[in-house]
């Protein structure tokens, strides 16, 4: 049977600027826009959500970006910083959902309709956990997906996970235990679209160099986003 379609579909993003690698990247601006406002108003394209949510961690450096959000009324979640997994549950549950979509707040251009087929693709399909936000086993480009789970089965990873790699990165219970739990993704129907050697994350401070760079708006759909990444590497 494919997945029940019980409760509210929220996505939670998880964001923060204590970042080791890229610190206070969720602040940074392309075209002059925060890249959190860009993760957000893309998610808010997908046909299939109910409610966009922001989980941030309760440090004082994280203060800044609270204040961020609230003064541009997005709504978001204050949580623990290092337990992750604890955060989103606490998110998910702020929310009332049923169904959680995770998104990661270096994902700038996260595409609303990535999203929705993902959510198609769960609902149809006898899973436990699915994704396309990585080329994991599918063709999508890195960065345009997210990945979706019940809020059941947050609650049973909240339960069962000990390590501190699966609280920190709050799915990784799931691929330690790949074995005990069904996964799924999924190809993009369209070839050009099949660009898993695409990397349009922001990990590192090249990575917001090149997107920076790049004549992108925040609502420019994929086809737009792999031409001018094409372009720009010719």
């Amino acid at each position: 049977m494919p997945n029940s379609m019980k409760g509210k579909t929220a996505a939670v993003v998880q964001a923060r600027l204590g970042s080791s690698r890229l610190r206070m990247k969720s602040l940074f601006c392309l075209r002059d826009t925060p890249v959190i406002n860009w993760v957000v108003q893309r998610l808010a394209r997908a046909a299939c959500l109910d409610s966009i949510v922001v989980a941030i961690p309760d440090t004082a450096l994280d203060q800044v970006l609270y204040t961020h959000l609230r003064r541009h009324n997005i709504p978001c979640f204050v949580g623990p910083e290092e337990d992750v997994l604890a955060r989103m549950l606490m998110a998910a549950k702020f929310c009332d959902a049923g169904l959680v979509v995770r998104v990661c707040a270096d994902n700038p251009l996260v595409w609303g309709e990535a999203v929705d087929r993902l959510l198609a693709h769960y609902k149809g399909t006898v899973c436990d956990y699915a994704y396309n936000h990585i080329p994991r086993n599918n063709r999508w480009p890195d960065g345009l997906g997210a990945e979706v789970v019940s809020r059941d089965l947050l609650e049973e990873l909240d339960a069962k996970a000990k390590q501190i790699s699966q609280r920190e990165h709050c799915l990784n219970y799931i691929w330690d235990n790949a074995g005990l739990f069904r996964i799924s993704t999924f190809d993009p129907v369209e070839a050009w679209l099949c660009r898993p050697d695409l990397k349009l994350d922001m990990d590192t401070p090249e990575d917001f160099r090149r997107l920076a760079l790049l004549p992108l708006s925040s609502d420019s759909d994929a086809r737009a986003i792999v031409r001018a990444f094409d372009e720009a590497a010719t």
